[in-house]
């Protein structure tokens, strides 16, 4: 095997890891005595102290516009991320990895129905239809071991995978660089965020540990934000987008054994059922999405 497809293979390894991490390590802060939008400074802060040089050189917003920078920013931003973080307070990791990661190739399919008129194929529904099942017993099997409200943190994160969704979708439309989407997540979200934390929003900082915030520094503004997106361009260049998009099923399930043996938290069966269901529907529609766009790009 050449050795770029072996640190391919590597990569998408390491993004399946780092993205359930991504998950216990938000779901620890939110029980920690940072606030919410003190994870959501630390995510667009740090981040921009890094992508800044980068945007002052090649000026993505020249080609971009305001109303593009606007919106893609805060599909992906502020709101995305203040719902994943309160979500957390209300229900554990497993619920993340099922409703924010698992969810999200169903809803991208809707959209990508309504939007692009993409009428998906049977194997896509049948993959629709699994993902949409899982979640849902997920959705109504859980309130008795994780609290009475633990239906609205799933609520809240299907509505982040929506924002995530849309997000995906206004970047294949308007062809996004990697230089516009690092200044919109991080440089537009902490110029609108930075004012509005420091003036008006309650803040933990002074009653948090020093992990706490070391924790959330390094994966919010780094892991999270600028190394994860390096590596997954990367692995999709040397493996193709279905493999990398079948390793990303599996971050349900790592989500919850890692919510599990870090935070402690009960996996009931109705998540693992859930999981059962997911990971084949999430593997159905990604690579049978990825089939049909390559069968487009092949010349007739």
């Amino acid at each position: 095997m050449p050795t770029k497809r072996i640190l391919g293979f590597a990569a998408i390894t390491a993004i399946v890891f780092m993205w359930s991490g991504w998950i216990v390590t938000t779901r620890f802060g939110a029980q920690s005595a940072l606030t919410i939008y003190d994870i959501t400074l630390l995510r667009f802060g740090v981040s921009s102290i890094f992508v800044l040089p980068v945007a002052l050189y090649y000026r993505p917003w020249r080609s971009l516009g305001l109303k593009k920078s606007l919106i893609t920013s805060q599909l992906a931003g502020i709101p995305y991320v203040l719902a994943v973080c309160y979500a957390f307070k209300l229900a554990p990791a497993a619920h993340g990895g099922i409703f924010m990661n698992g969810s999200l190739p169903a809803i991208t399919l809707f959209l990508g129905w309504i939007w692009f008129k993409e009428h998906p194929n049977r194997v896509q529904l049948l993959g629709g239809l699994l993902i949409t099942i899982g979640a849902s017993i997920t959705l109504f099997g859980s309130s008795d071991v994780y609290g009475q409200y633990v239906w609205v943190g799933d609520l809240l994160f299907l509505l982040s995978g929506l924002f995530f969704a849309l997000y995906m979708v206004v970047s294949k439309l308007w062809l996004l660089t990697p230089t516009q989407i690092l200044f919109c997540s991080s440089i537009v979200n902490c110029a609108l965020f930075l004012p509005v934390w420091y003036f008006f929003l309650p803040s933990g900082f002074s009653e948090a540990s020093f992990l706490d915030i070391a924790l959330q520094t390094v994966y919010q503004g780094m892991i999270a934000t600028l190394i994860g997106l390096l590596l997954v361009a990367f692995a999709v260049r040397q493996i193709g987008a279905p493999t990398a998009a079948a390793f990303m099923s599996g971050v349900p399930s790592i989500a919850a054994i890692l919510g599990f043996l870090l935070l402690g938290e009960a996996v009931n069966i109705w998540v693992w059922v859930s999981i059962f269901l997911l990971t084949p529907g999430i593997i159905l529609v990604s690579i049978w999405s990825q089939d049909k766009y390559k069968r487009k790009a092949l010349p007739n």
